[in-house]
């Protein structure tokens, strides 16, 4: 199942109410005016993309999408989409993307925007795509067997230093947590959707509740949680989801309005982590994610994690732009507080191994830890101001209406 892009139905559930001496930092960049579709990206400007991309554009970063194939024919992929892989054994290879879902994971990622397309937020790295199975699809092969342990071990022996996984289900399943653990162990930056189920039975998601990965929740454009977005202690992370355009279908014909959901936060999310690594390339994915935890924004105490938008508010200028953010201990992951390989050796072409050569860890799960009691404000969800960008005009909130965004089923 697919944390995707619907069109959305929209109703106002309360008064914001934010403390006197809590500040709302709206950055004053300009939305692109290139067209429609970019000036729709809202969270461009509020994330100060245009001043971080001065100084870095994400370049020497790969990242993985699994997903349902990348269309690397658009105007804003092209140039951008690396040999991929193809898990699905259907027609076609990685480059086909049978719902258009993976091809706006990746341009929300790098795309370049060139055509009126829509603009990465790191423009400068590259797509590994890998195609996996969706439910339509399984369902149309009369199996219920899902690729993603396979689309997971390949997109760790790829190159990619980062992997992104805009997909989930469910279903718990050994195999696809060991192709995690093995991920974790070649050194790779692994995020997943926590899933668009917040407004309905809230069941995690796999494999983003996973603990070695980064459970990405989506946030709307007041820095709230969407009130779709999965709740558990397995949200690590919040990134923008809501109100986030993307293709319509696999024709590629035009982009429609909606919901990017959790995977569209994924996406941004990835894209974020790839401009921190871009400029510390010596880093490893430990050190990337203890910077993007330490620099999210909250209005509760740090180290403290919420069920609606984990550490908080995800915000790479904040390194790419004020050099803040502590990167710990290269070889302790932030997410298990274990010991891990380090450096992603597999990022190197020699290193690389086929996933059947490799032994993956073989452990109990654990569930995410959560350092210290759930924080809450006005109505059970953590409310945190649009923080997003780091200096600009400041404005106090103390009381006005906010809309939260619902999803509608993918279809």
């Amino acid at each position: 199942m697919t944390a995707g892009m619907s069109r959305a139905q929209k109703r106002v559930l309360g008064a914001l109410a934010v403390a006197a001496s809590w500040s709302v930092v709206f950055v004053g960049a300009a939305q692109p005016a290139a067209a429609d579709t970019q000036a729709k990206q809202w969270y461009l400007g509020a994330m100060q993309a245009e001043e971080m991309w001065k100084v870095t554009t994400g370049e020497g970063i790969k990242v993985a999408v699994i997903d349902t194939g990348v269309n690397s024919s658009t105007p804003s992929l092209q140039g951008q989409v690396l040999k991929g892989v193809d898990v699905t054994g259907e027609p076609g290879d990685e480059t086909d993307d049978y719902h258009g879902h993976g091809t706006t994971m990746a341009e929300l990622i790098a795309g370049t925007g060139k055509g009126g397309g829509l603009k990465g937020l790191a423009p400068g790295a590259k797509i590994i795509p890998v195609r996996m199975s969706d439910a339509d699809l399984m369902k149309k092969r009369s199996t219920v067997f899902s690729d993603s342990a396979d689309a997971i071990r390949a997109a760790a022996d790829s190159d990619a230093q980062i992997i992104s996984m805009s997909f989930g289900s469910e279903a718990r399943e050994v195999s696809e947590h060991e192709a995690v653990e093995y991920a974790e162990s070649k050194g790779k930056l692994f995020l997943s959707s926590v899933g668009n189920d917040g407004d309905g039975r809230n069941v995690r998601s796999y494999p983003g509740a996973y603990v070695e990965a980064v459970g990405v929740a989506s946030a709307d454009r007041d820095g709230k949680v969407s009130n779709y977005s999965s709740h558990s202690d397995a949200v690590d992370i919040a990134s923008p989801g809501s109100d986030v355009p993307g293709w319509c279908d696999n024709s590629f014909k035009s982009y429609c309005d909606g919901d990017g959901g959790t995977s569209a936060a994924t996406a941004i999310a990835s894209a974020s982590a790839a401009l921190v690594w871009s400029l510390h390339p010596d880093w490893t994915a430990n050190q990337v994610l203890n910077v993007l935890f330490d620099t999210a924004g909250r209005d509760w105490k740090k180290g403290e994690t919420s069920k609606y938008l984990g550490h908080g508010l995800i915000r790479p200028s904040m390194n790419v732009l004020k050099g803040k953010g502590d990167p710990g201990d290269p070889d302790i992951s932030p997410l298990t507080k274990e010991r891990t390989t380090g450096a992603a050796e597999s990022s190197k072409p020699e290193a690389a191994a086929s996933a059947s050569a490799q032994a993956a860890k073989n452990g109990a799960e654990g569930e995410k830890t959560v350092a210290a009691e759930e924080t809450k404000s006005s109505g059970d969800k953590s409310q945190l101001g649009l923080i997003l960008g780091v200096a600009a005009v400041v404005v106090v909130l103390g009381g006005v209406a906010y809309a939260v965004v619902r999803r509608r089923k993918a279809a």
